[in-house]
């Protein structure tokens, strides 16, 4: 699974902080059976599926997005490491 961050204008002050987020999806899909037993790529299938949205295979019955922004001192010293990687490379790659 990879993640891409959303575009952002280049004249935008960006900054990038540490978020918290919880995703309560529930639908209903038409799946080949066989799929749905592979545990590894379970979840991989299921938001593929869910990203498509709605059609005559799936359609969404509940959906639940929250997101907060965490004090960097409540993130994990790996997710800290990173964060400051980030804003040191877009301060001195911008310049």
């Amino acid at each position: 699974m990879s993640y891409e961050s959303l575009s952002v204008p280049a004249n935008a002050a960006s900054e990038v902080g540490i978020y918290e987020c919880e995703v309560n999806l529930k639908f209903r899909m038409i799946e080949e059976k066989g799929v749905l037993k592979n545990r590894d790529q379970l979840l991989e299938v299921l938001l593929e599926a869910f990203g498509y949205g709605n059609d005559e295979y799936l359609e969404a019955t509940q959906v639940q997005v929250s997101a907060n922004e965490l004090a960097e001192t409540e993130a994990s010293p790996a997710l800290r490491r990173q964060l400051m990687r980030l804003r040191n490379s877009r301060e001195y790659g911008a310049g």
